[in-house]
């Protein structure tokens, strides 16, 4: 059962900390319907004395009014703002509440840089208003997908769009001038990293023409790392096996173990490298006038 809640609030920008394009994050939603097995934000919830992360979602139906004061401030220095990076904004919620055009309307007021990234194709009914901010200011759109089997992509992304549906919003975009990405994450061990799937989606990648390709293994933490493995050992036992002595915490200083890791990830980032460089796809996120030149620089 899902219980949706409207609250106010009192920010719309926080800032970020990591190897990220952006310092900047904004989400108009807590909770995600989308429902990923994998989801991080799982922990997010803490601070609402709610436990159901997946339908229990909290709306901030004053994000737009909040956004606007912030982008007026003089300090604000239009930088690069990410859209989403808790939870989805094009979450199927969103067909209902319709805040992400009244966002986008601010960014357009005020000529402010955006990147975006979704499992939804919902973000092409604002289309049209992602075609005005393109033309003011940088845009990116990235597609987070994780794997080209949809027996697979349903079990561990149940709300999301399916696979097929996420790039060809992605190729519908290389209409604007807009950069566009795939956000190949989490890549899971033994479920999601077999090399033919992976290379069906560097392939898909390339026919749609993005511009960039980010990957990442899985990351268990919190309240994630046991609902994962849960959900791994009642649907996929046999990788559950395999993977559960890869993210075992109780043998950190197991030697074993480590050459286990340090093998594992060698092999698949030596089959991302090839999968690049077969593709003719960079790893690099960078705006729509300096994308070109990185990807000369390093197929030259």
């Amino acid at each position: 059962m899902q219980l949706v809640q409207k609250i106010q609030t009192k920010s719309a920008l926080h800032r970020v900390k990591g190897r990220f394009p952006y310092h900047w994050d904004l989400n108009i939603y807590r909770g995600c319907i989308h429902g990923c097995q994998y989801c991080f934000a799982k922990y997010s919830h803490n601070y609402l004395n709610s436990e159901s992360f997946f339908s229990n979602l909290f709306v901030k139906e004053n994000i737009a009014e909040i956004l606007d004061k912030e982008l007026s401030r003089r300090s604000w220095k239009k930088e690069l703002v990410n859209i989403g990076g808790v939870t989805d904004s094009y979450q199927p919620i969103e067909a209902e509440m319709k805040l992400m055009p009244e966002v986008l309307k601010i960014f357009i007021k005020h000529r402010s840089p955006v990147t975006i990234s979704t499992k939804s194709d919902l973000i092409l009914r604002d289309f049209d208003l992602i075609r005005e901010l393109a033309s003011v200011t940088d845009v990116n759109i990235a597609a987070s997908i994780t794997t080209p089997n949809e027996n697979i992509r349903k079990l561990i992304e149940p709300g999301a769009s399916t696979t097929l549906n996420r790039f060809r919003m992605l190729k519908t975009f290389k209409e604007l001038n807009v950069t566009t990405g795939l956000h190949l994450m989490p890549i899971i061990p033994y479920l999601t990293d077999k090399p033919d799937d992976l290379e069906t989606l560097f392939k898909m990648a390339a026919s749609c023409e993005v511009d960039y390709v980010i990957t990442g293994k899985l990351y268990l933490r919190g309240k994630t790392r046991p609902h994962f493995l849960s959900f791994m050992r009642d649907a996929y036992e046999e990788a559950f096996y395999k993977l559960s002595k890869l993210y075992n915490q109780k043998n950190w200083d197991d030697t074993e173990q480590l050459q286990m890791k340090k093998k594992y990830n060698q092999k698949l980032n030596t089959l991302l490298k090839h999968l690049r460089i077969k593709h003719h796809l960079t790893g690099v996120y960078k705006k729509p006038e300096t994308i070109e030149k990185i990807q000369l620089k390093l197929f030259e």
